[in-house]
């Protein structure tokens, strides 16, 4: 039996949904562990094209068991949505395949509002968020004012602690001017919609260590990047969850004994979507190539993801932070076209070199890229299945990867189908 959770090593989008679903085949249990549905994963299978926020990469695999931990905010609303949309493409979707944690907070309207607001009125400061409401959502379930699946099997308790949370928000909506939101009304949506999100309602801790004693392969599905991370990321550019490997024991309720080997998902370049500090960021005609060949636009928002090169540094550094064993390179395929390629190995910081993103901010944004130039390889990779197969150069570009990044490359993925992947070690058979 091995445990493994999936993490992405840069700022997200590097191709989890791909990697996640090849791994979910083999996988008894797949769990979603923090985020909500900012998160965004497509899937292509057999040409058919998934696009998930909320549900987990393994519901459209048959005799699967997806889960979602107590780290993840639901907008009940928005995952009913998915459900529905995901069973108009023919997958089964009832409660034998699909278990909420009771413990996962949700996501209401005045939390989706909140950000909306908020990112309006921070001019140049904003943050980039998705407005899904996943920050205030957050924020509630810390200050201890959230409400919970759980809290929806009694109208009473649901009446209280509607009480607690609105106190908070319609003093602060008042104070902005804005309209107050009516507990009655809210009361009654949520209610209308309870029977439908209780029903898939379990203690997810209990279920994982049943799955445990049955000796079943769980994947923990992550979202985002690491360096979103709240803690470890570009802050305040960040997201507002843990998205570190770590943070799949919290998220779902098991030991991290319970984790066998963490994968981490990264692409053969950089890209980054919403603001923040992005080092080795092109604003050029191979920045725009890179968006365009490697159609970079987010899968919740469709908003177009800044582009750069591959930076050597920041990897090195989650695969630390994140105790990551293993990467899974993708999109190499990408950069076929180029003449050369660069890495980034090293930064500076007011003239003196450095090997590491400092944690400040007005560092991060001044630091300049020191990059090491490779050969491109003008040959097409596109469907490559077998390493020896690629072309010398993009081998030597891979293998300088590997060397400088202190990790293992486990598979490179040359295409976004999933049969088009590189396997060298798979995480379930060490």
């Amino acid at each position: 039996m091995k445990n493994i959770v999936v993490v992405g090593s840069q700022w997200g989008d590097e191709g989890k949904g791909k990697i996640v679903d090849w791994l979910s085949e083999q996988a008894d249990v797949i769990i979603r562990f923090q985020g909500g549905h900012n998160a965004g994963h497509t899937l292509v299978i057999d040409g058919t094209t998934y696009k998930l926020r909320l549900l987990p990469s393994g519901i459209v695999r048959k005799n699967k068991i997806s889960m979602i931990g107590n780290g993840v905010v639901i907008d009940p609303w928005a995952l009913l949505d998915e459900i529905e949309e995901i069973r108009e493409k023919g997958i089964r979707i009832d409660i034998d395949n699909l278990i909420i944690s009771e413990s996962a907070n949700l996501i209401l309207p005045f939390h989706k509002e909140m950000d909306e607001i908020r990112e309006d009125a921070a001019g140049k400061g904003k943050i980039g968020t998705t407005r899904r409401g996943i920050g205030p959502a957050y924020e509630d379930k810390v200050g201890r004012r959230s409400i919970r699946v759980m809290d929806l099997r009694s109208e009473k308790n649901l009446d209280q602690r509607l009480v607690a949370v609105l106190s908070h928000h319609n003093a602060i909506r008042k104070g902005l001017g804005k309209k107050i939101f009516e507990k009655e009304k809210l009361k009654k949506d949520l209610l209308k919609i309870a029977p439908q999100i209780l029903k898939f309602s379990l203690p997810v801790w209990r279920k994982i260590d049943e799955f445990k004693r049955q000796k079943k392969k769980i994947l923990f599905e992550g979202a985002q990047g690491i360096l979103l991370d709240v803690d470890h990321g570009t802050y305040p550019f960040v997201t507002s969850s843990n998205t570190v490997a770590s943070s799949a024991a919290t998220g779902t309720g098991c030991g991290p004994n319970s984790i066998n080997y963490v994968l981490g998902i990264t692409k053969a370049y950089t890209t980054r979507v919403g603001e923040g500090p992005f080092p080795t960021e092109l604003q050029n005609d191979i920045g725009e190539l890179l968006g365009i060949k490697g159609k970079e636009f987010g899968t919740v928002t469709s908003r177009k993801r800044r582009c750069g090169w591959f930076d050597g540094v920041l990897v090195r550094q989650t695969i630390k932070i994140s105790g990551i064993n293993g990467i899974a390179l993708t999109k190499l395929d990408v950069l076929d076209e180029l003449n050369e390629i660069k890495m980034c190995v090293e930064y500076e910081l007011d003239g003196k070199k450095i090997d590491y993103l400092p944690a400040s901010v007005e560092d991060q944004l001044k630091i300049k890229p020191i990059y090491k130039t490779f050969p491109g390889w003008k040959k097409s990779t596109n469907g490559i299945k077998n390493i020896n197969e690629l072309p010398q150069e993009a081998r030597d570009y891979i293998y300088a990867i590997e060397d400088f990044i202190e990790a293992k490359i486990s598979s490179i993925s040359t295409s976004p189908e999933r049969e088009d992947t590189i396997l060298i070690e798979n995480p379930f058979e060490i």
